[in-house]
């Protein structure tokens, strides 16, 4: 059994969702203890336990102690991922994108595909939005291999959530290929989604979207960002997402929720900074890519290399993770990150 300290590094629920996501796909057993040791509210938050309980499900595996505010569980993964039709419920506003990383990553090893619907929210702070998920990081996987598809069918926002977003995921048979990507290239597009619901008096949408162009414009680029307004959500709320594409095949995505309080002018600007910071450093994938990467190039074919915007809590959480659940081997030189990936393959 894998001993692992929830407190160590960043001590956030990331060592959660990706330690029982990769020990799923070995099918070993794994000891977690001091969870989310340094963050606010300690122990298993209900988006947390929804990962568990998911991989759970989706191999047949039993799990001790993995109950909301738990500070320790012990999972033991079932044999068999097994591919099918599976719904399941946050219950809060809790990030249906993090469940969903985990689910590509498991579901890229089950025995057939798989449709995912996941309930909970779909946009807040510190999660990636469902349109990033949808736009830049499921893109970015199918080069390596991953057979996915991500539909928005009711957007959900803190604090009720009751979104819906739906996963598809198809068995990468032939495992995953390795990513490199070593030149930034020039930014051929710049593409976006200012979604808002039921705040089309206020003209959340457009001021997102308008603020966020002249910014970008300023910097000398052209954004073609979609102004969407909807009524089907739960609740007031509002998003924004961009994302830029260049000629060497790199992607640079940024993402703001709304909040009460919270201008659609400082939204719009907060994602343009973002993506011109993160260009300007270099480097050939985002801020949150750099980490999110991490796992998926650890348990592909061959070795994935690519240069980040800097080296944060998240990505040193990532390659402990992985050089200790899978003895993967990587190495960073500066902000260049090199993975050598462990080549797994379907199990049973």
């Amino acid at each position: 059994m894998i001993e692992i300290d929830g407190g160590a590094k960043s001590g956030s629920g990331t060592i959660v969702r990706v330690a029982v996501s990769l020990c799923t796909i070995l099918g070993q057993e794994v000891r977690l203890t001091n969870i989310r040791a340094k963050r606010d509210r300690r122990g298993l938050r209900p988006q947390h336990q929804q990962v568990v309980a998911a991989c759970a499900e989706l191999c047949g595996g039993e799990v001790e102690g993995a109950e909301v505010g738990s500070s320790e569980i012990v999972y033991r993964p079932g044999r068999r991922i097994k591919g099918g039709a599976y719904e399941w419920d946050i219950g809060t506003a809790g990030s249906t994108t993090m469940l969903a990383m985990s689910l590509l990553l498991v579901g890229s090893f089950a025995d057939r595909p798989s449709a995912f619907t996941l309930r909970g929210g779909l946009f807040q702070d510190f999660a990636p939005s469902a349109h990033y998920l949808q736009n830049v990081l499921v893109p970015l996987l199918r080069r390596m291999g991953l057979d996915a598809e991500v539909v928005v069918r009711r957007p959900g926002y803190v604090p009720e959530g009751q979104g819906v977003l739906e996963l598809s995921v198809g068995p990468a048979r032939s495992g995953l290929k390795s990513l490199v990507l070593t030149e930034q290239g020039r930014v051929v597009s710049i593409r976006g989604v200012a979604l808002s619901s039921h705040l089309a008096e206020q003209e959340v949408s457009d001021r997102m979207a308008d603020e966020c162009a002249a910014r970008l414009e300023e910097a000398g680029y052209e954004a073609e960002i979609d102004a969407v307004y909807e009524s089907a959500a739960g609740q007031k709320g509002a998003d924004l997402t961009v994302w830029a594409q260049t000629t060497s095949g790199a992607v640079f995505g940024a993402d703001r929720a709304g909040k009460l309080g919270r201008r659609s002018e400082e939204i719009g600007r907060y994602v343009a900074e973002s993506i011109l910071e993160d260009l300007e450093t270099g480097a050939t994938v985002d801020r949150h890519l750099a980490d999110q990467l991490i796992p998926f190039c650890a348990i592909a074919d061959g070795v994935s290399e690519y240069v980040i915007p800097s080296v944060n809590e998240h990505v040193e959480t990532n390659l402990w993770l992985v050089e200790k659940v899978l003895r993967a081997r990587t190495t960073i030189d500066g902000r260049h990150l090199r993975i050598e990936g462990v080549g797994c393959r379907l199990r049973g």
